[in-house]
């Protein structure tokens, strides 16, 4: 599974090879993230690289990286169900359609049943590094404690982090300009979070 910065640097070599042709140069990579040193850049690319997300181009100079495809074989549709509110919990998860194409293996899963994807909406979740606007990747499983779940509380959808409290399990919020979330009479965990993607 790619941590949030590795997303956020694969998305940023994509994004310059498609609009340039060209990867960016690790110096490039460093001014974009303001990495101290060209060291850190090149740490993230050597894991990028460990987990399969991009490959070595033999005899290049410039970053000597490109990344996969835009199409692969292990590439796998999962379904996006609209906005989930990370901040007070509101109704209903509007379902829009529409279809998300990802490797999932970048995931740690081989398989897209029961995976799907939702948009963040709202700053409840920010101090778990969750913002406005990410996408979050979840999927259909018993939660452990601790894990970000997408839930249905007392009818109400929201994503927070599930914990247990003296046998009673809660949802709780990382800002603390939010409650925890104690069911009054029905929690239902929708899936577990795997993954975020965040646009850069």
């Amino acid at each position: 599974m790619l941590t949030q910065r590795q997303q956020e640097v694969l998305a940023f070599i994509q994004r310059q090879q498609r609009e340039t042709g060209l990867p960016p140069t690790t110096r490039e990579i460093q001014a974009h993230f303001g990495f101290h040193s060209q060291t850190a850049a090149m740490n993230h690319l050597r894991a990028l690289q460990k987990k399969g997300a991009i490959r070595k181009a033999a005899g290049k100079a410039r970053a000597a990286v490109v990344p996969q495809p835009d199409r692969t074989p292990w590439e796998r549709s999962i379904p996006f169900l609209g906005l989930i509110p990370a901040g007070m919990p509101t109704d209903t998860v509007e379902e829009t359609g529409n279809a998300l194409e990802l490797d999932l293996r970048l995931f740690g899963q081989q398989s897209a049943t029961g995976v799907f994807a939702l948009r963040v909406r709202g700053d409840s979740m920010i101090n778990a590094q969750i913002a406005d606007g990410d996408l979050v990747i979840v999927q259909q499983k018993q939660p452990r404690e601790g894990d970000i779940v997408a839930a249905l509380i007392d009818g109400e959808v929201t994503l927070k982090r599930y914990v247990m409290i003296q046998r009673q399990p809660r949802l709780a919020a990382e800002n603390p300009r939010y409650p925890d979330l104690i069911p009054a009479a029905d929690l239902q965990i929708q899936g577990v979070m795997i993954g975020l993607i965040r646009r850069a």
